[in-house]
């Protein structure tokens, strides 16, 4: 595992319990709607990567999906698990192993974040690899051109930030098509909006 990502897993295992009573009610329902409308089969088969304690897969599940959890942090593998009752693989995104042709839907909400700019374009691969035919990617991503690590009360972060025009084609390279994106917060000024979701469509050539 890159030493980045163990500094980052470590900060958010030292603050499991306090992130999953922070962020339970966030209310990310527009990124979970914009997955379900473009997926090819509804219900379909969800994976959550970057699960956390498993906030999305209950949504998911309440809504009538079969649905996977990963995540890299092991106290967010056990919450999930004992949240949603599901399958939760414990695993980082450099190093996935995923089954192939197998998902309608990935679910990467703010947590593509942690993945460095050189190695984006292998992840989106892979994901490409574990959806089935016309299956959706979202993600929710950081804006901005930062990266490095962000320092928090607990430790340290790695986040890397990016903009439409600099995703979009890695998006493409990896052979997705790029349905729409939007904004978050929605109602706000653009400068202010410091989220940036794509939803895209698996390819193939």
């Amino acid at each position: 595992m890159e030493k980045h990502e163990q500094i980052t897993i470590a900060e958010y295992e030292l603050t499991a319990e306090s992130y999953r009573v922070g962020t339970w009610e966030h209310d990310v329902s527009q990124n979970r709607e914009a997955l379900i409308e473009a997926m090819p089969r509804v219900p379909g088969k969800i994976l959550d990567l970057g699960c956390g304690p498993g906030r999305d897969l209950v949504a998911f599940q309440a809504m009538g999906h079969t649905v996977t959890g990963l995540d890299a942090t092991p106290s967010f593998v056990e919450m999930a698990k004992q949240a949603a009752g599901c399958l939760v693989w414990e695993q980082s995104f450099l190093s996935l192993d995923l089954p192939n042709d197998h998902f309608d839907g990935i679910f990467a909400n703010a947590s593509l974040i942690h993945v460095p700019k050189t190695e984006m374009l292998r992840v989106l691969k892979h994901l490409h690899y574990a959806l089935c035919d016309r299956g959706i990617l979202v993600m929710s991503m950081v804006r901005g051109n930062h990266e490095g690590f962000a320092e928090r009360p607990t430790g340290y972060r790695y986040v890397t930030g990016w903009e439409y025009e600099t995703l979009a084609p890695k998006l493409l390279e990896a052979q997705f098509q790029i349905l729409r994106h939007y904004y978050r917060p929605t109602g706000m000024p653009i400068e202010s909006q410091s989220w940036l979701v794509f939803v895209a469509q698996k390819v193939i050539i």
